[in-house]
C-alpha cells in the first residue's frame, strides 16, 4: 500500500531578506500544485518570528515528492537559497498513522 507523504519544511530568512524569501517561496506554489501527486502545498508565515516561513505539503507518493525535488522551480530555489536563507532549511517527513484506520476506510 502506498501512503501519503507529508512534508514540513521550515525556512528562516536572513535579516532584511524576509519579504524576498516570501516572494521566492510564493513563486513556486503554482508550478508545484500543477505537479503530479501534489495534494497540498501550503505556505505559512510565523506569527512569532516574521523571518520564519513554513511549507506544509502532502504528496501522493514518495516518488512524486522525489520528482518535485528535481523540478526546475525547486532546483532554481535551491541554487539561490544562500542569498536569502539564514540557515539550512529544516525538513521533516511524516506519514499518516494508519493505526487510527482513518485512511483505510
Amino acid at each position: 500500500m502506498t501512503r501519503i507523504v507529508t512534508v514540513v519544511a521550515q525556512l528562516t530568512a536572513k535579516p532584511g531578506q524576509e519579504e524576498e524569501l516570501g516572494k521566492r517561496l510564493r513563486s513556486g506554489i503554482k508550478p508545484t500544485l500543477a505537479e503530479d501527486g501534489c495534494i497540498t502545498y501550503d505556505l505559512h508565515r510565523s506569527t512569532d518570528n516574521p523571518a520564519t516561513w513554513m511549507f506544509y505539503e502532502h504528496w501522493a507518493t514518495q516518488a512524486d515528492l522525489d520528482r518535485h525535488t528535481k523540478s526546475p522551480h525547486f532546483l532554481a530555489f535551491r541554487a539561490s537559497k544562500d542569498e536569502v536563507l539564514a540557515e539550512e532549511m529544516r525538513v521533516e517527513y511524516f506519514q499518516p498513522d494508519i493505526s487510527m484506520n482513518i485512511y483505510n476506510t
